[in-house]
C-alpha cells in the first residue's frame, strides 16, 4: 500500500529556511506526480506545490511562489520542499500527497 512519510519540520524564525522531505513507498514512484499541501490551525487544507513524475513541470500556490521550491529524487523515492524566506503565515502542518494517500504530516512553525 502507499506510504508517505514526511520529515524536516520544526521551529524557525521569520526569514529562515527549512527543507521538508517525503519518503514514498508502496508504488512506482517515478510514474506519479507528487504534491505538498498544508493546513494551518482553524483553516482548510490548501495546495502548496506539485511536481510531475519526471520533474518536467512544477506548479505553486501564489502565496509561496518565488520562496518555495519542490523537487524530487526518483532514485530515492523522495520528494522535497525547500522553503526559504519563511513567514509566520507559513505556519502549518505540511502533508505529502500521492495516489489519494496522505502522509502523517510534519509541523512547521515560523515564529520569533
Amino acid at each position: 500500500q502507499v506510504q508517505l512519510v514526511e520529515s524536516g519540520g520544526g521551529l524557525v524564525q521569520p526569514g529562515g529556511s527549512l527543507r521538508l522531505s517525503c519518503a514514498a513507498s508502496g508504488f512506482t514512484f517515478n510514474l506519479y506526480a507528487m504534491t505538498w499541501y498544508r493546513q494551518a490551525p482553524g483553516k482548510e487544507r490548501e495546495f502548496v506545490a506539485t511536481i510531475t513524475a519526471t520533474s518536467a513541470s512544477r506548479d505553486y500556490a501564489d502565496s509561496v511562489k518565488g520562496r518555495f521550491t519542490i523537487s524530487r529524487d526518483n532514485a530515492k523515492n523522495t520528494v522535497y520542499l525547500q522553503m526559504n524566506s519563511l513567514k509566520p503565515e507559513d505556519t502549518a502542518v505540511y502533508y505529502c500527497f500521492a495516489l489519494k494517500a496522505w502522509g502523517q504530516g510534519t509541523q512547521v512553525t515560523v515564529s520569533s
